[in-house]
């Protein structure tokens, strides 16, 4: 698609559901992000993201996806200390959640994990900017890459993730003219998020396109719909039909024939003449 200069959509998932309309939509990539320890679990950062929730999420995303690329992101922890852990835990998002590839965030030892997963034959796909699981490290959800050797020092990371096998990059929260260049400069597709339009993709996160989170977010956001309204709503009313009794209506019951019932009635005032009898 990069080759052919068409831009690929992608977007988180977390669930079947979730994958399946992204699928259906024609999302070309699905991303299951370690965002979900914050828009599921309520969490404060993503470093809370355990191996066991993201395999858990990874395999249901991908009951619902046919089409799409399914990408799971390794939490931290999980490919920081050494590459033998590395390559472990990203063969456990292959061969147990069926993923295509995975993704990983950072530069410098990132490069090495990368290049080590690469060799055993399992895709990976960088992260680079702001890299929300260390972003206490960058000074908090940032953005990165605004001074002259920060944006080098990001473009020597994307040059270094491509040597070494990465199939594409994201680039989270990093001035557009930086995107540009590296865009321009690598083969591989650069996917963005807050990174520009100049990016081979771009990728939101479902809950913030989609109105599900409360509050503040990030400037690159862009709302398609007000959904966290809309289910409001809905079970407000909901709530009001049971209070009120007017839900269940007889179109959402279920009814007997009416020998059967009157067999069923039958029974029911012989047990109570037994129960008087026994009373007596």
């Amino acid at each position: 698609m990069k080759q052919r200069g068409e831009k690929i959509a992608a977007v988180t998932a977390y669930d079947a559901p979730s994958g399946r309309l992204a699928d259906l939509a024609g999302v070309d990539w699905v991303l299951v992000g370690d965002s979900a320890a914050m828009t599921l679990f309520g969490s404060d950062t993503t470093a809370s993201a355990t191996m066991d929730e993201m395999l858990l999420l990874t395999r249901a995303v991908v009951r619902g996806v046919r089409h799409a690329f399914v990408v799971a992101d390794m939490p931290f922890g999980s490919y920081q200390v050494s590459d033998g852990d590395a390559v472990e835990n990203a063969i456990r998002f292959v061969k147990e959640a069926g993923a295509d590839a995975v993704k990983l965030e950072g530069g410098g030892t990132s490069i090495r994990r990368a290049d080590a997963i690469v060799a055993a034959g399992i895709p990976v796909v960088g992260h680079l900017g702001l890299t929300p699981q260390s972003a206490t490290m960058l000074g908090g959800f940032k953005v990165q890459g605004h001074t002259a050797d920060q944006a080098q020092r990001i473009y020597q990371d994307a040059l270094a993730l491509e040597q070494s096998g990465c199939c594409a990059i994201v680039l989270e929260a990093v001035p557009t003219v930086v995107a540009r260049q590296i865009t321009d400069s690598i083969r591989i597709p650069t996917i963005g998020i807050g990174a520009g339009a100049s990016c081979d993709g771009q990728i939101l996160v479902w809950h913030d396109m989609l109105g599900l989170t409360e509050g503040h977010v990030a400037r690159f956001v862009k709302r398609y719909a007000e959904l966290g309204e809309a289910i409001r709503s809905a079970l407000a009313t909901y709530v009001a039909e049971v209070r009120t009794s007017q839900f269940p209506e007889p179109r959402h019951t279920y009814t007997m024939t009416t020998l059967e019932r009157e067999r069923f009635e039958l029974h029911q005032a012989r047990l109570k003449q037994t129960l008087v009898r026994l009373t007596d």
